[in-house]
């Protein structure tokens, strides 16, 4: 078969090296729209069903509608409305269900390309669901939550990424608005799993800060769905001690698309379907460059950012119970930076201090990721569903840099009756240093899957096994020296003193730090589950209980893990609409390359699964208020976690200690109330309390004090010869994570005059996370607080056209959507901190010099949907 040949062909280009990292992207492209150009050699006819479900008027929001028997349904939209392409010209019989409502089936026989409108009215059941759910996952009573995708699009944020949204959320963080990652209940950037049609998406490995990032896999103009879970999650899901993100992308039933152009780049999607219906394509691409952002750190110089991809998923139903499916992607992001100067204030009231820094070289980072999934949907029967996924993921990394840095650390005037109040005063210090690096990164995955589930009339199976192999080449050289005032720290002997300069023991050149390794590694992980979900209703109280085990085996450890999770609901038949939940079970973190990784560049092979035992409890209330509808929902969660493998997180690069030695826990509590504070629009808030902490198992350290019982400060104390010790053991401190305090709101609303004119507002505040010097790998040492993370985005919209109404403009009349926003990124202007410099002079003592974020900007984006 041609489609069948030119999706191995593209799939092959994604996992073969040698090919792949020659093939250009004008060859890419070519391949993608070449599979999209043949599809039209197959022909079956089709007609449309369309209308709109209701309940006593009230229209139905995710009711499923399907053929019985095929591998496609829709589902109908806020208004009730929906669209199902059917086969001609013979009899089908179409099944309509929502839970807690009488099924439908119906048969119909039209004829090729006839339109044929159908409404229903659902009445209300007190049975189990029937056969044909085909969205059993998005109930109610589930661990899952579902997120309207279409808020994305217009979701102000400096990344412009899908998962800024979900910072918004209860139990998400994040302190930094020019990254993707976000951190879930205490648990760092590598706990959270993310899917898109059913395959795990991975990420780069040796970003080391937010502008380095680039664009995230997740292109928020072809979603259809999206569900998100911040702990408890079923066992059908992977093994991640944190959270999971499960998306769909569209399948198209005509031609649509959609641009986006604004300061920080251009998106541009199209999609559609074949006459017949039995093909549909979705294609995607994106430029983004944040240098119009990065112009507002603190450190001037020339940033040259280039980040772009280009997506495609393919589908093809070879018979009414046969689907193909092929999702692509090639993403090539390069970070080019040629530093100038920095100034930056920091200190307090009664010491404030300013850094200067001079810089000279340049850094030059480039990954290049290439990935390929084709999925073979089969439904041999109406209520089961077989797949077979395979897929491979390329990694290709590349980061250069030699940057020297010359610095002056100067105390400023802080006397207000000064005429130079705020200048400097007297200089403390000045230093010189080089960073090197040239490391490179070469990583390959790849899976095979099969996932099933079965339908029965009181309960829903699903099963899977998987199996992955991992190639990794990794090659390490960095390097970094200091001299400060001529003096190199750390400070080697020197001739001073010697009477006999040839008595004096052979000087070496000692580095701040040094890393030097290769490492190859291949392995092989196998692992499977099974779970069953079961509704019911009895006195009209409606319960849910889902009970479901994971295994898992690698065979670098030669670990097997074992891993059951189970979770119930029940929603009362009171007066008013709530719902109680409890969820948990066990959940590991097998190690990937990163946990395995010491400082110094090798490998711990040994190294185990960190495992966490989570208990999840709460409850949500559906009500009103101002004749509008509301929810909130509040849970409480506590995580017991042992084989912990303790990490240090500078920006958004986190560096393992490559050893299970700590214990940890994390305790908190979410809320959220979302609904229409503005009728017709959705917003939110969200508050979250939590705290985290772990005990290093080995850890110790020493407190020196001198003659005159003073303790002794490297830098700071004039007596500095010990003459005792106390040992100490820090037991429990805090985690990298440990945000104790985050609230976050999302809020829409317009002129009810003119409901064209539309403003949205995020805001952020998070208590500030631990932080301490990273020079020395004491994780005792890194318990002080930055400061609070605030932020304020607005956003100002404009709808040039609305599809619901008609539009008399020759230039409007072929377009959906159209609307002009402005965005104020950091609207209060607020210096907020992600990281520190730690600055050394040659007498020991540190300074913490903070790196800040970006400061006010201005983005106007232009969007229209055809």
């Amino acid at each position: 078969m041609v489609y069948s040949l030119n999706i191995l062909a593209t799939f092959e280009i994604l996992i073969n090296f040698d090919y792949a990292t020659k093939v250009s992207f004008k060859h890419v492209l070519y391949i993608l729209f070449f599979v999209l150009g043949t599809s039209t050699i197959w022909a079956q006819n089709t007609a449309i069903l369309k209308g709109q479900l209701t309940d006593n008027n009230k229209p139905i929001e995710g009711a499923s509608i399907a053929v019985v028997g095929s591998t496609k349904g829709v589902t109908s939209d806020k208004n009730g409305y929906f669209k199902l392409i059917i086969p001609a010209e013979k009899d089908v019989m179409v099944g309509i269900t929502f839970i807690g409502y009488h099924s439908v089936q119906e048969k119909f026989n039209l004829k090729t390309n006839e339109s044929f409108t159908y409404n229903v009215t659902l009445k209300k059941s007190t049975t189990t669901i029937s056969e044909f759910e085909f969205q059993e996952e998005k109930n109610r009573g589930g661990t899952m939550v579902k997120i309207q995708p279409n808020l994305a699009s217009g979701f102000t944020s400096s990344s412009g990424s899908f998962e800024a949204i979900l910072k918004t959320l209860p139990g998400v963080s994040s302190n930094n608005e020019l990254s993707s990652q976000y951190s879930v209940r205490g648990g760092n950037y590598d706990e959270n799993l993310i899917y898109v049609n059913d395959i795990e998406i991975f990420r780069p490995f040796l970003i080391r800060s937010g502008q380095q990032e680039g664009l995230s896999f997740i292109n928020s103009d072809m979603v259809e769905s999206v569900e998100f879970s911040a702990g408890g999650f079923d066992a059908k899901y992977g093994d991640k001690m944190s959270s999971v993100l499960d998306i769909q992308y569209k399948e198209p039933d005509d031609f649509e698309g959609s641009a986006t152009l604004s300061l920080q780049g251009v998106l541009f999607n199209f999609g559609g379907s074949s006459k017949n219906h039995r093909f549909t394509y979705l294609n995607g691409f994106r430029y983004k460059t944040n240098k119009y952002v990065l112009q507002s750190l603190d450190t001037d110089g020339d940033y040259r950012p280039s980040f772009y991809d280009v997506q495609t998923y393919l589908t093809y139903d070879i018979s009414e119970k046969w689907e193909i499916g092929f999702l692509g992607n090639v993403a090539r992001n390069k970070y080019y930076f040629i530093p100038g100067t920095r100034e930056t204030d920091f200190g307090t009231i009664n010491e404030a201090l300013q850094l200067t820094v001079y810089f000279d070289g340049q850094e030059v980072d480039q990954y290049q990721t290439y990935f390929g999934a084709i999925t073979n949907t089969f439904r041999p029967k109406a209520n089961t569903e077989l797949k077979l996924i395979t897929s491979a993921y390329r990694d290709l990394e590349d980061e250069k840099y030699d940057i020297e840095g010359g610095y002056r650390i100067d105390e400023l005037e802080r006397d207000l009756s000064k005429d130079n109040f705020g200048d400097v005063k007297y200089n403390r210090g000045i230093g010189t240093f080089l960073d090197h690096a040239r490391n490179q990164l070469d990583a390959t995955v790849f899976n095979v899957e099969h996932k099933g589930r079965s339908i029965k009339e009181k309960h829903i199976t699903h099963w899977g096994v998987k199996y992955q192999h991992e190639f990794i080449k990794d090659k390490i050289s960095e390097w970094g020296i200091i001299d400060s005032t001529g003096y190199l720290t750390p400070h080697p002997s020197d001739s001073v003193g010697y009477t006999n300069p040839e008595a004096q023991a052979n000087q070496l050149l000692e580095l701040n730090y040094l890393l030097k390794s290769k490492v190859e590694l291949n392995s092989n992980r196998y692992s499977a589950y099974i779970q069953r979900d079961w509704r019911w209703e009895k006195d009209t109280v409606k319960y849910t209980f889902t009970l479901g085990t994971r295994g898992n085996y690698w065979d670098l450890n030669r670990e097997f893990l074992f891993s059951p999770r189970g979770s119930f609901s029940i929603q009362p038949n009171w007066k008013h609409d709530y719902l109680f939940r409890i969820s948990g079970g066990v959940y590991y973190q097998p190690p990937f390359y990163r946990e395995m990784r010491f400082f110094d560049g090798s490998i711990n092979k040994e190294i185990k699964s960190q495992r966490s035992y989570q208990a999840v409890l709460g409850a949500d209330h559906n009500f009103k208020a101002w004749n509008r509808p509301f929810k909130f929902v509040a849970e409480l969660y506590y995580k017991h976690m042992e084989n912990v493998i303790p990490y240090e997180l500078d920006n958004v690069r986190i560096r393992y200690y490559a050893k299970n030695n700590a214990k940890a826990y994390a305790i908190g509590s979410d809320f959220k109330i979302n609904g229409e504070f503005v009728k017709g629009v959705e917003s939110w808030f969200s508050l979250s309390v939590m705290k985290t902490q772990e005990d290093i198992l080995d850890d110790f350290y020493y407190d020196y004090y001198n003659s005159d019982g003073e303790k002794i400060i490297s830098g700071y104390s004039v007596n500095d010869i010990a003459v005792d010790s106390v040992r100490i053991e820090p037991g429990y401190i805090p985690r990298p994570t440990d945000q104790r305090v985050n609230f976050s709101l999302y809020f829409q609303d317009y002129l009810p005059k003119l409901p064209s004119l539309k403003m949205h507002i995020a805001l952020y505040y998070g208590m500030g996370l631990p932080f301490g010097p990273n020079n020395k790998h004491e994780r005792y040492q890194q318990t002080f607080r930055m400061p609070a993370y605030r932020r304020v985005d607005l956003g100002f919209s404009y709808v040039i056209k609305d599809e619901r109404k008609e539009s008399k403009n020759g230039m409007l009349r072929n377009l959906k959507n159209a609307w002009i926003s402005v965005e104020v990124f950091n609207l209060l202007q607020i210096n907020n901190v992600i990281s520190y410099l730690w600055v050394e002079d040659v007498t020991g003592r540190n300074y913490a010099v903070p790196n800040y974020l970006t400061s006010r900007q201005l983005n106007v984006k232009l969007h229209v949907d055809f």
